[in-house]
């Protein structure tokens, strides 16, 4: 089924763009605590990424330390922007003094890729501060998908959208949510952002195999994977992102680079946030993998980001 709309001009590739995608190996979220050393070391010498995320929200704001600090990240390191708060899976209408902000950021930092996630965050135009889950139907999927057909036309450029970790599920859910998250990016020609660790948990939490979630995502829609620390102390487990990534997320992590190829990575840590350098080096767990992996692999020549950007 074709959703509306579909036959409209496509958003800017990303291909297109000054700050294009390239293969950017392994990043780190950019957050206040690691300030003084993520500007010194930009110039100077010691362990660093390779490239930030920052979250879109933080920055949209008319001016102030934050802006100046991205301003001398962005001269230093690819950028990629993260929102929260899109609500794409709303039945509220989408907000266009959000989407007008998140446009402005966009156009003036030129991130490799923009991302946010495949849920609804709020109802009435309140903001509930969480990532909830979606109804997997064929209704909302389609009606999801003109959505972002919307935003991608507003912000001339396409997104990614995560799969979040989840903790209910609707009794009236038709479909996997593998097959809900590809079914939309081919629908609304987007990226996914592929969570790794919320793969990892939502599995357990439902009882699906994490194996056969990866195994059906489309190689050529991934842009980039997320790493994170969960808790997993009761029947459910939380995705926290307040400690080290779990090995056997880790080797999640690296049966699906064997299946998609290589792909950016990024290691969140939101909470109990660590040491800029203890931050850098579970960014060195990831990457040792990666390397792996992109030696082993003859597409390493082309990142994946690259091939779903370009669409």
């Amino acid at each position: 089924m074709t959703p509306r709309g579909a036959g409209r001009s496509r958003p800017a590739r990303s291909s297109d763009r000054p700050g294009s995608v390239a293969p950017l190996g392994v990043g780190v979220g950019l957050r206040p605590v690691h300030y003084p050393e993520v500007l010194e070391r930009s110039t100077g010498s010691g362990p660093r990424p390779d490239y930030f995320e920052a979250i879109s929200e933080n920055f949209m704001i008319p001016g102030g330390r934050p802006l100046r600090v991205l301003e001398q990240v962005r001269a230093s390191y690819p950028l990629v922007l993260h929102g929260v708060s899109l609500n794409v899976g709303s039945s509220d209408p989408l907000d266009e003094s959000y989407l007008d902000a998140l446009a402005a950021l966009c156009d003036r930092f030129e991130p490799a890729f923009v991302s946010d996630h495949l849920c609804w965050t709020g109802r009435g135009g309140r903001n509930l501060h969480d990532l909830l889950p979606l109804p997997l139907t064929e209704e909302v999927m389609r009606y999801t998908s003109e959505r972002v057909l919307r935003v991608q036309d507003r912000l001339r450029r396409r997104i990614a959208l995560e799969n979040v970790s989840s903790y209910a599920a609707f009794v009236y859910d038709e479909m996997p949510e593998w097959e809900f998250l590809a079914g939309i990016a081919e629908r609304a020609d987007c990226g996914i952002l592929l969570d790794v660790n919320n793969v990892f948990v939502s599995a357990h939490n439902h009882g699906f195999d994490s194996d056969a979630y990866v195994a059906a995502i489309p190689a050529s829609r991934v842009v980039q994977i997320h790493l994170a620390g969960h808790r997993d102390e009761g029947p459910i487990w939380i995705d926290t992102h307040d400690r080290p990534i779990r090995e056997e997320v880790l080797a999640l992590y690296e049966r699906t680079l064997r299946l998609l190829g290589p792909v950016p990575t990024l290691v969140e840590w939101d909470d109990a946030i660590p040491s800029y350098d203890d931050l850098l080096a579970e960014a060195d767990r990831a990457r040792r993998i990666l390397d792996r992996v992109s030696e082993a692999d003859p597409r390493r020549g082309a990142t994946h980001a690259s091939a779903a950007a370009a669409g």
